[in-house]
């Protein structure tokens, strides 16, 4: 009886072992996962800021700054602007010599859609 005792114990210890092991199996499966996937994510990361300096270097390449393309808006601007006025100018005497004209010398006729009803 006492050897089926010491049996049964021993049994029971050896399980109690195997889950001890188990339980340090998990919990270290767990932690290199945990550990793996912050690893993942901090590559992650590294590309996506090396992605994205490449893209600003890129655009600013390609494109030019926004300061440089508001600037450029800018001395088109005053280009059209110069050039508006020296039109305005050109054509000013013009012009007004031509409203005058309109405006003083009348010539009254009878519309053509006029009909006189009798």
């Amino acid at each position: 009886m006492a050897s089926q005792t010491q049996g049964i114990q021993q049994l029971l210890g050896a399980e109690k072992r195997a889950a001890e092991k188990v339980s340090e199996a998990r919990k270290r499966k767990n932690r290199r996962l945990k550990q793996a996937k912050e690893e993942a994510q901090t590559e992650i990361e590294k590309y996506k800021a090396e992605r994205e300096a490449s893209f600003k270097e890129n655009e600013a390449k390609n494109i030019g700054s926004k300061d440089d393309i508001a600037a450029k808006i800018e001395a088109d601007t005053k280009v059209k602007i110069e050039a508006m006025n020296r039109s305005v100018a050109s054509n000013k005497d013009t012009v007004i010599a031509s409203l005058m004209t309109l405006a003083c010398e009348i010539k009254p006729e009878v519309h053509k859609n006029f009909r006189q009803v009798a």
